[in-house]
């Protein structure tokens, strides 16, 4: 008994064993996870001010942001891993890297430190529960990623212990090698030695020197858009008419618009560096207008070949023209808003890149993305629902560039249809613009929908005594002397209707196209009339015989004064 007594307590014995074995083995993983184990940190440096707290990352970054902004470049050193220098290198060039890191930060990248983890692990923090790796302890994190010379680099924050001391955390050693290359980049340019350093202070977002010299820069560069400008006015006006001046003309403000964004982005690159809030923000904007400018370019270029284009198809836009030219004017126009359409698709998603929004701003975005929705959707919605209706008129097609309408009462051409709006040029040449809802929600009479060519009428309301048989044969005759009127087998005149003594006469022709159907009628209305007064005066009506001198009844003055119609 006593031996299997013994037994056991060995086998208890191991297990315990075994089980703290494997519990200080997860320890060590665990800890190992959370920071880099070094030998030494930064031998060749002197001993670090009380002033230099390395214990978080927020922390590390406030240290090195006060300590640079004062001067003390040796102590801001100590935020540096320079384990791939020698002793000596580090402390000849510690101070020296320090400054130029600092330089990287206030051209290249602005770090809000605020937004730096203040845990000693870096953990994420996520109330939400969204990201995967909330809660998980880091021992790197991205201060930043910047370009130089076409290569990437990315600077790093890591959490290094030596021996049993305290974890700090300090700028990586591939990210203290990118320095030089990052500082060739960002750093300042040669001008910038002969700045007094009175004004290299800062004062506020931007050092003196800056809130003078930016101004002046743009003054300059608006200057020189405005000669831009000015120049290519003098170059229309030796061009020849047509196409080419038109073009030239309207291309201005855009071509100097990207004279100016080339011209500054040049200073940034070569000449001047500002501050990275200046340099961002100049960035940015100059982005758009080099984008806008482009894009508007080649959206004048397709505008002037339609004009090109329509004068030599259509001339002047009306019904008279071929249904194919004008069915051939309507696509171009649908094609000119596609155009538009992708160009300002390409110009966003170019700007969108280059500011590299979705890297920095992407997930909130994506958590915003419903509210956008709707935002966009209640203040776009006149828009978005214009320019779906005329992508709807332009597949359907109910109406074409040059077709007469009748719309709410006005005859009118179809001008142009466009994003928004639909242009019409009425019969007195005055031009109404419609949104394309409105017009696509209204009813509306196509004149020119299969044919331009109108069954006109016009009615007389003579007396009972009239003969109509010699009233048709007028008729006639006046028709077909009428260079509009075609179909001849079509015309006829006939009673329509009576009423006590009167009875109405219609008439009936057939036209080419309702302008020159109106035409027509009138100066039909008008023979027919002068025939009824000259050798039929007595069909008038009597409720409109005249009793004085001269009885127009009668036509010409027959008899005696104050002689009276029967």
């Amino acid at each position: 008994m006593k031996r299997m007594g013994s037994w056991r307590q060995w086998l208890v014995a191991v297990s315990i064993l075994l089980v703290s074995g494997l519990c200080m083995a997860q320890s060590q993983d665990e800890g190992g996870q959370q920071w880099y184990r070094v030998d030494s940190l930064n031998a060749g440096l002197s001993q670090a001010s009380g002033s230099v707290s390395l214990r978080t990352p927020r922390e590390a970054m406030r240290s090195f942001r006060d300590l640079t902004d004062k001067g003390d470049f040796e102590a801001a050193a100590h935020l540096l891993n320079l384990a791939d220098l020698t002793p000596a290198e580090q402390r000849g060039r510690g101070a020296e890297l320090a400054q130029q890191l600092s330089e990287i930060f206030q051209r290249g990248k602005s770090i809000r430190i605020s937004r730096l983890s203040g845990r000693q692990d870096a953990a994420i923090e996520d109330p939400t529960g969204e990201s995967p790796h909330a809660g998980e302890p880091r021992r790197d994190i991205e201060l930043a990623s910047l370009e130089a010379d076409g290569d990437t680099y990315d600077i790093r924050l890591g959490r290094y212990q030596v021996g049993n001391e305290e974890p700090v955390w300090l700028i990586k050693p591939e990210s203290v090698a990118a320095i030089p290359p990052l500082y060739e980049e960002y750093g300042p340019r040669a001008f910038e030695r002969h700045i007094p350093e009175s004004l290299k202070h800062s004062f506020g977002l931007l050092r003196i020197w800056e809130w003078i010299a930016i101004p002046l820069v743009l003054l300059g560069i608006a200057l020189i858009g405005k000669g831009v400008y000015r120049l290519i006015e003098v170059v229309t006006r030796w061009l020849p008419s047509g196409s080419p001046s038109i073009f030239a003309k309207q291309i201005r403000g855009p071509v100097a618009l990207i004279v100016m964004s080339l011209l500054t982005q040049a200073l940034l690159d070569y000449v001047v560096s500002f501050s990275a809030a200046a340099t961002i923000t100049l960035r940015v904007v100059l982005i758009a207008i080099l984008a806008w400018g482009t894009g508007a370019v080649g959206l004048r270029l397709v505008d002037t070949m339609m004009l090109k284009m329509t004068r030599r198809l259509a001339g002047q836009i009306d019904d008279s023209k071929p249904q194919d030219d004008r069915k051939l004017l309507t696509t171009l126009y649908a094609v000119r808003r596609i155009i538009i359409l992708i160009l300002v698709t390409a110009v966003t998603l170019y700007v969108l890149g280059q500011i590299q929004l979705f890297e920095t701003m992407g997930l909130s975005i994506l958590a915003s993305a419903s509210v956008l929705a709707v935002l966009v959707g209640v203040a776009g919605q006149a828009v978005l629902g214009n320019i779906l209706s005329s992508f709807q008129l332009s597949l359907a097609k109910p109406i074409r560039v040059g077709d007469l309408v009748m719309f709410e009462g006005q005859w009118c051409y179809v001008e142009g249809i466009f994003y928004t709006h639909i242009r019409l040029r009425l019969w007195n040449e005055r031009r109404l613009i419609v949104p394309v809802t409105y017009f696509a929600s209204k009813a509306f009479e196509n004149l020119s929908s299969k044919s331009t060519k109108e069954y006109r009428s016009l009615a007389l309301t003579l007396h009972l005594s009239a003969d109509i048989s010699i009233l048709r044969d007028k008729f006639l005759e006046y028709a077909k002397a009428e260079d509009n009127v075609i179909e001849h087998h079509k015309l006829l005149c006939c009673v329509t209707d009576q009423t006590g003594p009167a009875q109405t006469v219609t008439c009936y022709l057939m036209t080419v196209d309702p302008l020159s159907g109106w035409a027509a009628e009138v100066s039909v209305r008008e023979k027919l009339l002068a025939f009824i007064r000259d050798e039929h005066p007595e069909w008038w009506p009597r409720d409109v015989v005249v009793i004085s001198h001269r009885d127009i009844a009668r036509g010409h003055a027959t008899g005696d004064e104050g002689e009276t119609a029967a």
